[in-house]
């Protein structure tokens, strides 16, 4: 999907969008969920762990 200078996307490309088969969502998570309202949390994945953690900026960063 093509966007526009707002970001938001562009007139032409809903109509094709609306044709094209529908894909399962993203599924969506709140950061501070992940981290049980603290700073950081550790992400299994497949046998590695991640750390995420939020920033005082309120930035994320995830680092192995």
């Amino acid at each position: 999907m093509c966007a526009n200078s707002t970001g938001q996307p562009d007139e032409s490309t809903l109509a094709a969008d609306a044709s094209a088969p529908q894909e399962a969502p993203i599924p969506a998570h709140a950061a501070h969920s992940l981290t049980g309202g603290g700073p950081t949390a550790h992400i299994l994945l497949d046998g590695q762990i991640y750390t995420l953690r939020i920033t005082r900026g309120g930035k994320l960063i995830l680092t192995k």
